[in-house]
């Protein structure tokens, strides 16, 4: 166990001695910053008079729910979802966080997972290519270390930089949300509904767990570019059908979800929220299914990806 700490620890400081580490961080910080400065200038005024807003929403979602519908009954149920929420903001004095707020700020912001996501694709898909491509496999190899003992060194420190992109990210939202909006209502909790019910939940809570359902995108995408990387060898293969099918996945998804077997496609997976807003892509998905079918996503991409490098002639 010890040395293979010290296997994963060697691995962690090369991932993060490498230039271009440093490098795609501060990139997302910047990012994020610039973020702040185009939803700053795009925020709505938060007023005093928000109790009153809100009273005018809810007339005017009362009048549109009183009207024929057309639509789907979705649509009625988010109505009243919204209403209900606004009257407890009312009743229990919550100013809504959208807007000129700091937690307004930080939780549009984590949609940036995905550009986390991208650079920890990068990460993932050098790892075992560029050690091929620099000629070290060999020296790496020679070591005293099973083969499965080093790819799984490697894909732990891929992993590890994920995290450390996931709490700049958090991080970098929060101070810069801070620097533009004030940290005054950082004790402001989320207001979550079910059962017909609005219930008060932690902010940090609430924010830990969007990253959390943004992760299983992440963890899903950068195995399989390990798997594509330790497979073919190739850098930029890797990267490339990584990154097209994250972007597209979804889109393929949706234009077959008329089909039942759609449903046993890794895309259709990757989002749980689907059940949280009670909307899963196929009816009679769950999440037990879906979380079921992650798993044999992730044993096929790992288990294809050491038992290739466990045989892979390093001559060849």
């Amino acid at each position: 166990m010890n040395r293979m700490f010290k296997l994963t620890k060697n691995e962690v400081k090369k991932t993060f001695s490498q230039k271009s580490t440093p490098i795609m961080l501060a990139l997302l910080v910047v990012v994020v910053l610039i973020a702040g400065f185009i939803l700053k200038a795009n925020a709505p005024s938060t007023t005093d008079d928000w109790k009153i807003q809100l009273t005018q929403t809810n007339l005017t979602l009362q009048t549109q729910m009183a009207l024929p519908q057309t639509g789907p009954s979705i649509t009625i149920e988010q109505m009243q979802q919204q209403i209900t929420t606004n009257n407890y903001r009312i009743d229990h004095d919550l100013p809504p966080i959208e807007g000129r707020s700091l937690w307004g700020f930080v939780i549009p912001v984590s949609a940036l997972i995905s550009l986390v996501s991208l650079l920890t694709i990068i990460v993932g898909a050098g790892a075992i290519a560029g050690e091929f491509s620099d000629g070290t496999i060999k020296l790496l190899l020679s070591r005293p270390f099973k083969r499965w003992k080093i790819l799984l060194s490697k894909y732990l420190s891929v992993l590890l930089f994920a995290l450390a992109g996931l709490v700049t990210l958090f991080v970098a939202s929060f101070l810069i949300g801070g620097m533009f909006y004030g940290f005054s209502g950082v004790s402001q909790p989320f207001l979550a509904y079910t059962d017909g019910a609005v219930h008060e939940v932690n902010m940090l809570w609430h924010i830990f767990t969007t990253y959390g359902y943004g992760c299983v995108s992440l963890l899903m995408m950068v195995t399989f570019a390990f798997a594509i990387s330790t497979v073919t060898r190739n850098n930029s293969l890797a990267v490339g059908i990584s990154l097209f099918l994250m972007f597209t996945g979804s889109m393929i998804v949706n234009l077959l979800k008329d089909y039942s077997w759609v449903k046993y496609i890794l895309f259709a997976n990757t989002d749980l929220t689907q059940y949280i807003n009670g909307t899963p892509l196929v009816s009679g998905m769950t999440m037990s299914f879906s979380l079921i079918v992650l798993a044999v996503y992730f044993v096929i991409f790992n288990t294809t990806s050491w038992l290739v490098f466990g045989k892979r002639d390093v001559a060849g």
